[in-house]
C-alpha cells in the first residue's frame, strides 16, 4: 500500500515526544491545568523548565485540548444518565399510570 504524501519521520517523532513530556507533567499536576491554554502556558512555565518556547506552546496546547476533552468527556458521560434516569421514570409512569380499558358488549340486548 502507498501513499500519496510521505510521512516525515522527524514528525511522528516529535509530536510523540510532546504527548509523552505532556503527559508526565499532567501525571503530576493534573488539577493546576484548565481548559485555558494562556493559563497552562504559564502554569507550566512554573512547574516545568521549557527552554524552548515552541515546544513549551504545543505541550501547552496538548495539555490544553486533553483536558477539553477529559471535561467534554464527562459531560456527555453525566448527561447519559440524565436521559437514561429520564427514561426509567417514563416507563416507571406508564407502568403506574391506569390504562383506559373500552369493554364492548358482546352480548346485545334486543328490546
Amino acid at each position: 500500500m502507498t501513499y500519496r504524501y510521505n510521512i516525515p519521520s522527524g514528525l511522528t517523532s516529535s509530536v510523540d515526544r510532546i504527548k509523552r513530556l505532556s503527559n508526565q507533567v499532567l501525571e503530576k499536576y493534573h488539577d493546576k491545568f484548565t481548559t485555558d491554554f494562556a493559563e497552562n502556558k504559564k502554569t507550566l512555565t512554573q512547574l516545568a523548565i521549557v527552554r524552548s518556547k515552541g515546544l513549551k506552546n504545543e505541550m501547552a496546547g496538548y495539555i490544553t485540548k486533553h483536558i477539553k476533552r477529559e471535561v467534554d468527556f464527562k459531560a456527555d458521560a453525566q448527561n447519559t444518565e440524565e436521559i437514561q434516569e429520564d427514561a426509567t421514570e417514563n416507563i416507571q409512569d406508564e407502568e403506574n399510570t391506569p390504562q383506559e380499558i373500552l369493554v364492548e358488549n358482546q352480548n346485545p340486548e334486543s328490546d
